[in-house]
């Protein structure tokens, strides 16, 4: 039976079922494994991971400890009353005219963060004034319509995930401040910050970045070091404002104190900082890398919403949930009537009945003539989220364009 516990309960004996954080979070070879000595426990309290799941099955238990699926029940009611509460995401463009603009946007943006970290490798300055026109560009997409550029943002190549990350992030801290009501101004300072939150990556070897296997510590250590990088590579940059500057210094900070370089606590760490934890936490977990495999997006937003116990303040989780959607656009669902789609566009007001566009049967594992399908305006409902890699679907193929 899977349990989770607090880690202050983990012995050495039991066998951890999953660490309960992203692949970033921690050094060790795989999420699974038996805890052979206190050693292993106090390092694994030392990262800041505050519970843990445990294979009763295969270790020692914890009787009073809560079962998986008492926990996912949980996490479900919370979700449940989330997507009860109004949502105002006005749309200005229409979908399809967007979406087109939306996709030569997402290729410049991609082709520009490559830019910025190889003029670093090369020892060149950041050139602020190249990258804030894309940053408006995006910030205006996304006002537009933001279901046009948000699945491109997840779309990402293996071999180009560090600068990729970034356009993602950039793309939905963009709609998250949309949601949030905050100046437009602000906005751009934190998808900028979005942008360039991760450039001192540019100076971690690439052997450590990729490493398909177990960090040392050194090499964990280094890997960490990324944020003290872009802080000194942006030092000398005119045009950073405070807000861009507070996305860089503080996205790996959490709420309850556990996390870097500075281990600040609640409010403490700015707005922009804590909005930028919980995007880059979100999209690094959604993104398939040469170490771990991508969650799909529903089932992120809900490791978001459990780790908001501790790491990360609940309401700006809910908040961000209801920015993006339960189900976010591009997601690849599959409908009670056993049909399958790809999320397309969201509903105002209605987070679990989005706009999706069918194209395959589950059931009888064939494509079917594609149909656009309303949620709100039919009796069919979202059974379930699915990989894109199980059906070999290509999802690029099925989003607006």
């Amino acid at each position: 039976m899977i349990k989770q516990i607090r880690t202050d309960q983990l012995k050495p004996g039991m066998y951890i079922h999953d660490l309960n954080c992203g692949w970033l979070d921690h050094p060790f070879v795989s999420n699974t494994f038996h805890v052979r000595d206190q050693a292993t426990v106090g390092k694994i309290i030392d990262l800041g991971i505050r519970e843990v799941y445990i294979d009763t099955l295969k270790g020692a238990d914890v009787w009073e400890a809560r079962t998986q699926s008492e926990v996912n029940a949980d996490i479900d009611r919370r979700l449940q009353a989330i997507a009860e509460k109004p949502v105002d995401k006005p749309v200005v463009a229409d979908l399809k005219n967007e979406a087109v603009r939306a996709r030569r946007l997402h290729g410049e943006a991609n082709k520009l963060v490559r830019l910025v970290l190889d003029d670093i490798r090369f020892g060149q300055q950041i050139r602020v004034g190249s990258i804030e026109p894309v940053v408006d560009s995006m910030v205006e997409s996304v006002f537009r319509n933001q279901d046009a550029l948000l699945p491109l943002a997840r779309l990402k190549n293996l071999d180009d995930y560090t600068f990729e990350h970034s356009v993602g992030v950039c793309a939905l801290l963009i709609a998250f401040g949309r949601s949030m009501k905050l100046p437009k101004e602000t906005i751009r300072e934190i998808a900028l910050g979005g942008l360039l939150h991760d450039i001192g990556k540019a100076q971690i070897p690439d052997a450590i970045l990729n490493k398909p296997a177990k960090l040392s510590d050194s090499e964990f250590s280094r890997m960490q070091s990324h944020v003290a990088e872009s802080l000194r590579l942006l030092e000398d940059v005119p045009g950073i404002g405070v807000a861009t500057r507070q996305v860089v210094a503080e996205h790996h900070e959490r709420f309850d104190g556990t996390g870097y370089p500075l281990k600040k606590v609640g409010e403490g760490i700015s707005l922009p900082g804590q909005m930028a934890a919980i995007v880059d936490v979100y999209d690094a977990i959604t993104s398939e890398k040469v170490y771990s495999r991508g969650m799909q997006p529903t089932q992120a937003l809900k490791k978001l919403l459990e780790w908001s116990n501790h790491h990360f303040d609940p309401q700006l989780v809910q908040g961000f949930i209801r920015a993006i959607g339960i189900y976010p656009t591009g997601s690849l669902v599959r409908l009670e009537s056993n049909r399958m789609g790809v999320v397309i566009e969201q509903n105002e007001g209605k987070l679990l009945e989005p706009v999706v566009r069918i194209f395959y049967h589950a059931g009888q594992q064939h494509y079917v003539p594609p149909e656009i399908v309303d949620l709100a305006r039919v009796p069919d409902r979202i059974a379930s989220f699915e990989s894109y890699d199980k059906w070999k679907i290509d999802p690029y193929q099925w989003l607006p364009a």
